[in-house]
C-alpha cells in the first residue's frame, strides 16, 4: 500500500480520438506511483472508447449517456471516482513524466490549499506560455480573468520570470488539481455553465471559504488549446460573456454586485461594437444573446449566491481595471501592472 495520496487523472473526452492518440501516451508515462487514469467519455460518436480499450486496457473508462458538456460531464463522472486528489486534464495536454509529484507535494504542505495548477506552456510554441492558464489565473475588479504570462491576446515567453510557486486566484481547467474533499464540499462545477469559466467560478467559491489556490512552478505541461471550441467560434464568445456575468452574480458581495455588473454592461457594449465594426457580427450577436440569457437566469443565479462565515481569501484579486491598464495605459505584461 502506497504512503502517497491517491491521485485520479480524469480526462473528459468527446469525439477526441485523434487527441487521445497523440497525448494519452505521455499521461500513461507519468511516474507518480499511486495513480489511476480515467477517460470520461461524453457520448462520443467516433471510435475514442474503442481506441482506449484496445491500446490501454488498464485505463478506466466511464461513459456518460449523453454529451453533458465540460461542467456537468465532470460532475457526473467524479461522483463515480474515489481518490484523495482529482486531476482534471484536457485531452489536448502533453505532460512530462514527473509532472504530478511537485504539485501534490505543494498541496500536501498545507491543509488550506484546495486546488492548484502547473505551469502551462503552448504545445506548438513551447517557449511561450499558453493562453488558458499560463502561470496562474488572476481576476480584476470588474471580473475580467487574466493570467501571469497572458493578458488578453499578449502571451509572454517563459524566461523564468514566474519560477516561484505562489497563490493565485484561479487554476486552469486544462490541468486542474483539486483535493477531492473540497470538490465534494463545493459540489463540483456549476453545471449551468456548460463550458468556459466554470473553473474560475469553482475557485472563487473555494476562496470564499478562506481556502487557497496555488500555482506550482516546478511542474510544466504543454497545452494545444481550442480543442473543443475554436477561438473564433461565436458560441465560445457567448459562453464566455454569459458565464462571466453568472459568476459575478454568484460570488460578488451584494454591496458591489450591482455596480460591477452595471460597469460590465458598458464594457461589454464596447466589445460588441468592436466586433461589429470589424465585421464579426455573429460575435456581436453572441454578446447580446449572453446578456439576454443572463437576465433570464438572474433569479436562479442569485439563489446560488455563495454564503460563508469564513473570511474571503482575496489573493490573486487585482483591485484595478485590467482593461484600463492594458488598452489605455499599454501595460501588456503582468510585471508592468501597478500593484
Amino acid at each position: 500500500m502506497s504512503d502517497k495520496p491517491s491521485v485520479a487523472i480524469v480526462i473528459l473526452n468527446w469525439n477526441g480520438q485523434a487527441l487521445l492518440e497523440k497525448f494519452l501516451p505521455s499521461v500513461v508515462n507519468s511516474t507518480y506511483t499511486n495513480l489511476r487514469i480515467v477517460v470520461a467519455d461524453n457520448a462520443s460518436t467516433d471510435h475514442s472508447v474503442e481506441y482506449v480499450k484496445t491500446n490501454f486496457p488498464f485505463i478506466e473508462i466511464i461513459q456518460n449517456a449523453e454529451n453533458e458538456g465540460f461542467a456537468s460531464g465532470y460532475n457526473t463522472v467524479l461522483k463515480q471516482v474515489e481518490s484523495d486528489y482529482y486531476v482534471l486534464l484536457n485531452s489536448d495536454v502533453e505532460v512530462t513524466p514527473d509532472w504530478i509529484e511537485p504539485v501534490i507535494a505543494l498541496m500536501e504542505s498545507e491543509e488550506l490549499i484546495a486546488a492548484a495548477q502547473p505551469k502551462i506552456r503552448a504545445y506548438y510554441s513551447p517557449e511561450l506560455f499558453e493562453h488558458a492558464g499560463a502561470a496562474g489565473g488572476f481576476i480584476d475588479t470588474y471580473g475580467y480573468p487574466f493570467c501571469r504570462g497572458r493578458i488578453f491576446d499578449t502571451v509572454e515567453k517563459d524566461e523564468g520570470q514566474y519560477s516561484r510557486s505562489s497563490e493565485i486566484f484561479w487554476a486552469s481547467g486544462a490541468a486542474l488539481f483539486i483535493k477531492s474533499r473540497y470538490w465534494k464540499d463545493a459540489q463540483g462545477f456549476d453545471a449551468d455553465f456548460f463550458a468556459h469559466m466554470e473553473e474560475i467560478d469553482l475557485c472563487w467559491r473555494l476562496k470564499r471559504q478562506g481556502l487557497k489556490i496555488m500555482y506550482c512552478a516546478d511542474s510544466t505541461v504543454f497545452h494545444v488549446g481550442g480543442g473543443t471550441l475554436e477561438t473564433e467560434n461565436p458560441y465560445k464568445t457567448y459562453l464566455n460573456f454569459r458565464n462571466n456575468l453568472f459568476m459575478l452574480v454568484k460570488n460578488l458581495d451584494a454591496d458591489r454586485c450591482f455596480y460591477v455588473i452595471f460597469m460590465r454592461f458598458w464594457l461589454d457594449l464596447i466589445s460588441l461594437l468592436k466586433f461589429a465594426s470589424t465585421g464579426k457580427f455573429k460575435h456581436a450577436m453572441a454578446i447580446s444573446k449572453a446578456h439576454r440569457s443572463f437576465f433570464s437566469e438572474l433569479r436562479k443565479n442569485r439563489g446560488k449566491r455563495a454564503r460563508s462565515g469564513s473570511p474571503f481569501n482575496d489573493k490573486g484579486l487585482y483591485k484595478k481595471s485590467i482593461v484600463w491598464q492594458y488598452f489605455v495605459r499599454g501595460r501588456k505584461h503582468f510585471s508592468d501592472l501597478p500593484k
